[in-house]
């Protein structure tokens, strides 16, 4: 696994697509922030931390409307091999009229794009999703 916030988010969305309503996912300290980001937006509705031996793992809930997740996709727009930074006058460039949600990596946490142009600070773009 080269990239783990593609790996986190693409299990969710799976596990979404599954009709499930829990998923174990390895812990680091970018999928937890990424993981209160998208609670934060509605996308999930509870994290949880478990230590089952020696490995720490992230349990998420993901948040359902009407029997469908509300997650419905993801694209991974910085990535191991193109790493994207934008500052923060350039993130409504990929914001498509309020309907995606930006997530980024800024010097002050992770954050949506909304939140980074209101501080006004730019940075890795991670991913946007809807």
């Amino acid at each position: 696994m080269n990239h783990s916030v593609s790996d986190f988010l693409i299990r969710v969305k799976n596990a979404g697509l599954a009709r499930r309503h829990e998923v174990s996912l390895p812990y680091s300290n970018i999928n937890k922030e990424v993981a209160k980001v998208l609670k934060n937006e509605g996308y999930l509705t509870e994290i949880k931390e478990s230590k089952d031996g020696s490995k720490k793992t992230l349990n998420v809930v993901i948040a359902y409307e009407k029997r469908k997740p509300v997650l419905t996709d993801v694209v991974i727009i910085s990535k191991p091999s193109l790493r994207v930074y934008k500052p923060s006058k350039n993130i409504k460039d990929i914001e498509i009229r309020g309907r995606h949600t930006v997530v980024m990596s800024t010097s002050q946490g992770v954050m949506t794009g909304k939140e980074a142009k209101k501080k006004g600070i730019g940075g890795e773009i991670l991913f946007k999703i809807w």
